[in-house]
């Protein structure tokens, strides 16, 4: 097994996927939850999110040729869903009916599993590593990396409670407001390297 290449997929997926940045919007789309709520959406987000991964490592290219999908449109489908979300932080409501709503939807799946974690940067570089795969090594290789990167983002999300805890209410929701800024530029920057990639394929 290659060490090397093990360690560029980890450091190559964790900078994309930021297990430290998603602590925040982890926090911010948790708030509310009780204690065994959020330790239980930490562990499914990472499920999906690993789910997503191997499957697109495995069948991406052929999925994305058989429905005549680009990367660039991926990327910006994905930029968009994340700017709706990242709109929903920054203007949501406070109340109890809003808060009601929010407990009532599983963010575990979505965004935090996709498009956050898995969102296209993830899939297409995963997707280029299982495409340079030369022999069981490498395949060795590529799977542990994308292990011990979402081993990383359990890791982070799951002992965010503390934090949450320090925070309090009030904490939390300034936190809710800078992660939604912070999630809007991420979006936008999607949607913009997408339409980059749209212009010079053309």
């Amino acid at each position: 097994m290659s060490l090397t290449l093990m360690v560029e997929v980890f450091v190559t997926l964790f900078v994309i996927m930021d297990p430290v940045g998603t602590v925040p919007v982890f926090l911010s789309l948790t708030a509310g939850r009780t204690h065994d709520t959020i330790k239980r959406a930490a562990w499914q987000a990472v499920l999906v999110s690993f789910v997503v991964i191997v499957v697109f490592a495995v069948f991406g290219r052929g999925i994305l040729d058989y429905l005549g999908i680009t990367l660039p449109a991926m990327q910006a489908s994905g930029g968009l869903l994340l700017l709706l979300v990242a709109l929903e932080l920054l203007t949501g409501d406070d109340d109890e009916q809003s808060l009601a709503q929010g407990k009532a939807k599983n963010v575990a799946l979505v965004p935090l599993g996709t498009p956050l974690l898995a969102g296209p940067g993830a899939i297409v570089a995963t997707m280029l590593f299982v495409h340079d795969i030369d022999g069981v090594g490498d395949g060795l290789a590529v799977a542990l990396g994308i292990v011990l990167v979402h081993l990383a983002l359990w890791l982070s999300m799951r002992f965010s409670l503390p934090l949450q805890r320090l925070l309090k209410e009030s904490g939390i929701m300034l936190v809710t407001r800078i992660a939604g800024l912070l999630l809007a530029a991420i979006a936008v920057q999607m949607v913009a390297d997408a339409v980059r990639a749209f212009i010079a394929a053309g």
